[in-house]
């Protein structure tokens, strides 16, 4: 399955919209395999996140967000809903189930009823190892700003915003794949992880 085929359904070539979606796919994409390399004990699956982190993020063609091109009529946090409902349309409910669970590091039942989003009433955290990775990765990369990736401390003042335990959330995914936690093998979050297999 080529990804890119996918996108190219909805996405028309040289639009604005498709350059900055592929852009930023791409780069998370990179990443992401390149995470996925600090944790082959977790044995992720490359092929699934290459191909989810190109589609995590096919949503946004429903969404209104003017400042990267998107003219479409619901909120930009619905944008992980609507791409799940795309990807099960295509029978990838593995790779849809990443789009749902990628905004932020994940959007709780809480959240949704606190904040009154409008969003249905249910958990949307990552679960396995691979929806992890493709959260985690593409914090460090905006779709309105080119210059590269961000820093450790820009993604998580961002995440702040939104709550001290989405910035902890991100913190201790960092730690996890950046060796900090790796060094004994064993210091998997208390969670645990599955995989979409």
């Amino acid at each position: 399955m080529d990804p890119f085929d996918i996108l190219a359904q909805y996405y028309p070539p040289g639009a604005r919209l498709t350059r900055i979606l592929i852009d930023h796919s791409r780069r998370v994409a990179d990443k992401a395999l390149a995470v996925a390399q600090q944790v082959p004990h977790l044995n992720p699956d490359t092929t699934f996140i290459f191909e989810a982190a190109v589609l995590h993020d096919i949503g946004i063609v429903h969404t209104n967000a003017p400042i990267i091109h998107c003219k479409g009529p619901a909120p930009y946090v619905r944008h992980g809903v609507l791409g799940r409902k795309q990807l099960e349309a295509h029978g990838l409910h593995a790779h849809a189930l990443v789009c749902e669970r990628h905004v932020g590091t994940g959007i709780t039942m809480a959240d949704i009823q606190n904040q009154n989003l409008p969003l249905p009433l249910r958990d949307m955290q990552p679960v396995t190892i691979e929806e992890t990775i493709v959260c985690y990765t593409d914090k460090f990369f905006s779709k309105t700003n080119n210059d590269g990736e961000e820093d450790l401390k820009a993604v998580l003042n961002k995440l702040a915003r939104y709550g001290q335990e989405k910035a902890e959330t991100f913190l201790k995914w960092h730690r996890m794949f950046h060796n900090e936690e790796n060094q004994g093998r064993s210091q998997v979050p208390s969670s645990g992880f599955s995989t979409h297999r």
